[in-house]
């Protein structure tokens, strides 16, 4: 069995597989289970990561971004990115496959990025549950179902999800940011908000494309969809609910949004996931 190793007084704790994915540079490293925690600490490897999720959401940090990885996507981290993985519940699975990328292979796997599974990738995924380790290639057995994935990855992930939100640096920007996402249901007026965190308007509108790239509207537009789709795929809510419990009190409005960012319907985002869910 493998040991784990646990590291106290302010230092990290790793689990054992993210300590043992690099030992073999040659193998694909295979590791499925219950989180039965809520937090993986900043960690990298040399391996680009596969991680595809079960029974709840996953926010995964960067030194620059946080992505929001929902039910039925995947998440692709490139190699040696530093990232910390947080589970929205103890009881989230999380299905990973570590592969060695040489750099003859595909420009996709030097991004990280967000994608919808299709069938083909899920029941290709779901088949290398019965392994744990490290694959080497002589396995004539495992293998080659493995490496399949990782061929399969950039020719059907053409569609990446915009769920990430780069991270805030200044202090009270991160205090305005945090007030916004614990109130989203509310009406912002930006001047208001502007004066009652310390700013002229148009020294607020700067620190926003200067720390974050962004306009607020599209800062708040981006964080009003993730926390749609967390609230569509974990709570029995209806999309007129969701829009209002994120800020849209017309539907449409919401409904259109949602479309423009993420590339279908609410309503069809649900019946998609009840099928996969189905299916998993």
């Amino acid at each position: 069995m493998h040991k784990s190793v646990s590291l106290h007084a302010g230092m990290t704790t790793e689990k054992y597989y993210i300590v043992d994915v690099d030992r073999k540079e040659d193998t694909i490293y295979c590791y499925h289970n219950q989180m039965g925690e809520k937090f993986i600490p900043s960690h990298r490897h040399k391996k680009g990561q596969f991680l595809y999720t079960e029974g709840g959401i996953v926010f995964v940090k960067t030194k620059e971004k946080s992505y929001f990885l929902p039910a039925r996507h995947y998440m692709w981290i490139a190699p040696e990115i530093e990232h910390s993985i947080h589970p929205s519940s103890p009881e989230v699975i999380m299905r990973n496959l570590y592969f060695p990328i040489a750099t003859k292979d595909d420009a996709f796997y030097y991004h990280t990025s967000i994608h919808p599974v299709n069938d083909l990738l899920l029941e290709l995924m779901l088949f290398t549950t019965r392994w744990t380790g490290h694959i080497a290639p002589e396995d004539k057995a495992a293998y080659p179902v493995v490496e399949a994935i990782k061929v399969l990855l950039p020719q059907i992930s053409n569609f990446s999800l915009p769920l990430a939100l780069p991270l805030a640096k200044d202090q009270r920007l991160k205090q305005l940011i945090a007030h916004v996402e614990n109130n989203l249901g509310n009406d912002f007026l930006f001047n208001d908000l502007a004066i009652d965190f310390g700013f002229s308007p148009r020294s607020l509108s700067r620190l926003f494309q200067k720390d974050l790239g962004m306009s607020f509207v599209q800062y708040l537009t981006a964080l009003r969809m993730l926390k749609s789709l967390q609230l569509l795929l974990e709570k029995s809510l209806t999309v007129n609910e969701v829009a209002a419990q994120v800020g849209y009190s017309s539907l449409p409005t919401f409904s259109n949004t949602f479309y423009k960012m993420i590339g279908i319907r609410p309503s069809e985002y649900i019946k998609m996931n009840t099928i996969r869910h189905h299916k998993a």
